[in-house]
Order: structure tokens, then sequence, then C-alpha cells
């Protein structure tokens, strides 16, 4: 199906499911008020149902926004990593199963709006088959959608959501891609010293604005570890220290859990590539227990449970 057959067929499954009272609100994307951009949208009119769109400006895991609406009928429209959060928030008793009506979305990928050419003064973006059509001051520009994809999307190997109610497109082709720990497997070749230098280097560019912590689904602790003051976890400030402390702690929070959407990437105003330490802990948690998040909803988590077989080191 093309981008607009399948937003088609999105508000069509809306409109249906809010007249039918399945729903009391619909959770999708909507155009943004910048070209190329698209925000979630909270529909709970049948009449506003025409809002919705789909394409590959999708970067939002829209999981994050169940918490938002605890006890209610809740549709909301999911990609594969959507769908891998929700099933990961249901084990860990985010809500019930009988409150959803998930839309599932096949999903190619979601552009890198770094990749596009001047992005910050796109007059019009238009979505074609398979390309992009990009106007800014210096002239229009066309470009191949699988050469600007984000880094997640590009390796990304489960594109169909894993549990829906009813699908918007006919699913595509999940396929392994050797590409998937390609980054991960160079930087292990790196001496331990030049990797802490990477990261720290990364991590000194934190501005402590959690818009990371806020654009991910399985950040839902009322209180976070970094605004715990009995007993204080992390000083407040820009000391190096703190901000490597706050970005592998909240990693190690997701060891087990992340399913790579990519939102605190795109979340990021510093441009910070978190992915590169998340990704060590999930192949870590693939490896040690052959778990990948979200893929099936009768599945304990593993870091929550014991079983003999598991691999342990003993500690000197």
């Amino acid at each position: 199906m093309a981008y607009e057959d399948t937003a088609k067929k999105i508000r069509e499954l809306a409109r249906d499911a809010l007249e039918s009272g399945r729903v009391e609100v619909v959770i999708g994307f909507g155009e943004g008020t910048l070209p190329g951009r698209y925000v979630p949208v909270f529909v709970t009119k049948p009449e506003d149902t025409g809002k919705l769109v789909w394409g590959p400006f999708a970067e939002n895991n829209l999981a994050r926004y169940l918490k938002d609406f605890t006890g209610k009928k809740v549709g909301i429209c999911a990609k594969g990593c959507d769908s891998r959060s929700i099933v990961a928030l249901l084990k860990e008793g985010q809500g019930q199963r009988d409150d959803l009506y998930i839309i599932g979305v096949p999903c190619v990928g979601v552009v890198d709006r770094t990749r596009l050419p001047d992005p910050g003064r796109i007059l019009s973006c238009s979505v074609g088959d398979g390309s992009l059509k990009v106007e800014t001051p210096a002239g229009t520009e066309e470009l191949k959608i699988a050469d600007i994809l984000r880094a997640n999307c590009a390796v990304c190997e489960h594109h169909n959501p894993v549990i829906h109610d009813v699908m918007a497109a006919e699913p595509v082709e999940d396929v392994p891609n050797p590409a998937r720990y390609a980054q991960l497997e160079e930087d292990e070749k790196k001496p331990a010293q030049q990797r802490w230098a990477e990261f720290e280097n990364e991590a000194s560019r934190c501005i402590r604005c959690y818009a990371c912590r806020e654009a991910c689904p399985m950040c839902y602790c009322p209180t976070c570890f970094v605004e715990n003051w009995q007993p204080r976890w992390i000083e407040t400030g820009q000391e190096q220290t703190a901000l490597d402390i706050f970005q592998i702690v909240r990693c190690y929070h997701l060891a087990g859990r992340c399913s790579d959407c990519g939102a605190c990437v795109s979340a990021c105003p510093m441009n910070i590539d978190i992915r590169r330490l998340l990704s060590r802990l999930e192949k870590s948690v693939k490896d040690r227990f052959g778990h990948e998040v979200g893929m099936d909803i009768e599945e304990l988590p593993p870091l929550n449970t014991f079983a003999e077989e598991d691999q342990m080191e003993q500690v000197i």
C-alpha cells in the first residue's frame, strides 16, 4: 500500500472505532506546523479522524502516550517498534490488553531529518513512491527514502506490529539484517580507554533536558532517579560525572526493555547517539537469554525472572 492508502485506511478504522464506542480516543499522527513533520494527535470525535496521516515522518513511539489514558479505552496506531513497546508495557502491568484497540501499521522506516538538505529551512516536503521531494531556499532536491532512514530503521528486523486488532496495510517482509550490530562490532574492536573517551564525548553534550526520557515509553516512573533526593543518586548541574551517570543508569534501566524505536535519539536536541550504549545492552540480553523485547506477550521479562540455565559469572 502507498502511504496515502494506508493513511486512508487508518482514518476509516479510527472512525469506526470511535463511532462504535470501541474506543474513547485514538492516538495517531497528524501534520505538524513544519514541512516534513508529524506530531502525535489524540482524536476523540469521529469527524476529526481526517487529521490522521501516515508516512515516513512517523518518528514518535506512540506507546509513550498510553500512560496518559490509563483506565480509558484507547485506539493506537502502532508500527513494529511501537507494538513491541506496548507488549513490554503490558507485561510490566502498565495497562490492560482489553483496553487497547491496536491499529497495526507495517513500517519500512522513518526519515532522519538531520540527513535532509538544509533541515532548518525546508520550505516544502512531498512524499512520492519511495522518494521525497524537498524544497529549500537553495532549490528542490529529490531523495530516496531508503537512503536517508534513521540509523535504527536502517537495521530494523521487525517492521510489522507484533500484536494488533486490525491492520491498516498488508504486512511487509521481515528478514534478518546482517548490519544489525555493525556499529557495535566496530566499537568493540577499539581499546576500552578509547570507547570510554568516545562515550564521555557524547555524554558531555547532554544539557539535562530529559527529552530522551520524555520520549521513551518505558520511562514511566512517577519519580525518576535523577529527581530522587533520598537517597540522592545524582548531582544537578553539568559536571561530567553527573552526565555520565545519567546516561549510563538510564540505559541500564532499559536493559531488556528497549525496542530500539529511536525516539530518544530523535528527541535529543544535542544529537547524542544514545543507541550506541543501548545496542550493547540489547545484544547482551539477546545473547544471554535469547530474548528480544516485545516479541512474545506470554514470555516473562528475562531480568524479572530466574532460570537455572541462565548464564552466571563469578566476580572476584
